[in-house]
């Protein structure tokens, strides 16, 4: 069997028997550029992020759709996310700092990050970026001071915590009442902070936020955090008489890291989401702000793809075949992690059938630096070059 019928994917496979990925000989450019080595696919993330805004513009009337750079983030990517009509979202002052290096514009930003130091968010106010995500309420009192001392007046707004479990790994969750992230809106922190926000001469509040998790296939959940949402900013209103002009319902939507994983359709999912939050607004009778979604996985993930060099191929008799490659945790760390299960192929034999099986390894001198488990494979000789796919997200980034 060879690997696309194993793997249910569709190869370009050149006549040299080598795998291609956007036009190019992928055994050329690690010839070119040596391993490891991460290959991105600009065509591809163009037409996710096309999908992003056809998917909501027929649905909801005035959104957003910004890019979770802590998924993946450099300078040629900070130009292809503005080429391509999205905002930013950054989580640190070095994301923040390539984002200006990169020409794209302040106001376009979205500051996050649970921990912002008083150095990050003066670098924000002096730049001029467009939102800052408040995440708790100490970080309000230190915003609060640092614009007035620098005579600004950010827009602000507030990260929640929306008490919803996503069905995903439990380092993934983020919107339960037990999380690092976000105000708690069951607990009142959240309305107090809204109360302070709009006495302070200082800020400009502008709305709310939540993000529940990531690599989440159902619907469901981000159905669930608009609803909740929806009825906050209702209780919101009625209390304090603030409109919010801002629902960002965050990332967190899966992709397919290999053939048993199977998200549902992008642009249905994205759809269905804005349909389902107008609905909530509109029930009850609450202006519609502009939302905000913040993909990052689902732009950059499917992506990827990162090329080794193959080295020593140990056998244990009865046991398993290891296959040594030139790279491992340090480049990809979501296996040891999160326990990610990735596929890959030997790209100078895509002619060749998966005649054997190995657990791929990487370098490091730790057991847990594996890259795949049990991986069907053609008959794998040193110096061949193994690509495994999907690693355009939370691989570089966590490098």
């Amino acid at each position: 069997m060879l690997a696309s019928e194993y793997f249910q994917r569709e190869f370009v496979i050149n006549s040299s028997g080598h795998l291609e990925i956007g036009g190019c000989d992928l055994v050329n450019l690690a010839h070119t550029f040596g391993t490891p080595l991460y290959v991105l696919d600009e065509q591809r993330i163009r037409l996710n992020c096309r999908t992003y805004l056809e998917a909501l513009k027929n649905v909801y009337p005035h959104f957003e759709v910004v890019y979770a750079g802590k998924a993946l983030l450099n300078q040629a990517i900070c130009g292809l996310i503005y080429q391509e009509g999205l905002g930013l979202d950054v989580v640190s002052g070095g994301e923040l700092y390539t984002a200006l290096q990169a020409g794209f514009p302040a106001e376009r930003i979205y500051f996050h990050g649970n921990n912002k130091s008083p150095a990050e968010l003066l670098m924000a106010l002096r730049h001029g970026v467009g939102w800052i995500m408040v995440d708790n309420s100490m970080e309000l009192e230190t915003l609060n001071q640092l614009a007035l001392e620098t005579k600004t007046k950010p827009r602000v707004v507030f990260r929640l915590r929306p008490g919803i479990e996503a069905h995903t790994h439990t380092y993934d969750q983020t919107g339960q009442e037990d999380s690092k992230f976000g105000m708690g809106i069951h607990d009142g922190e959240t309305m107090a902070a809204v109360k302070s926000a709009l006495a302070s001469p200082h800020l400009k509040l502008v709305g709310f936020h939540s993000h529940i998790g990531s690599q989440i296939f159902d619907v469901a959940p981000f159905k669930a955090a608009a609803n909740v949402l929806a009825a906050f900013l209702a209780k919101v209103r009625t209390q304090t008489g603030f409109v919010a002009q801002v629902l960002d319902l965050g990332g967190g939507l899966g992709i397919a890291y290999n053939k048993q994983e199977k998200p549902q359709a992008l642009r249905e999912t994205v759809a269905e989401i804005g349909r389902y939050t107008r609905e909530c607004l509109t029930a009850l009778q609450y202006p519609l702000p502009k939302l905000v979604l913040e993909p990052g996985r689902s732009i950059v993930g499917t992506a990827g793809t990162t090329l080794y060099t193959v080295g020593n191929i140990k056998t244990i008799p009865g046991i398993r075949t290891y296959l040594s490659v030139d790279g491992g945790m340090t480049d990809n760390p979501r296996i040891a992690i999160y326990q990610a299960v990735y596929e890959g192929v030997l790209a100078n034999k895509m002619n060749e059938p998966l005649t054997e099986v190995v657990t791929v390894t990487g370098k490091c001198c730790e057991s847990g630096d594996m890259l795949i488990w049990d991986l069907p494979i053609a008959p794998p000789s040193t110096g061949d070059l193994c690509a495994i796919f999907e690693t355009g997200a939370y691989n570089y980034s966590m490098a």
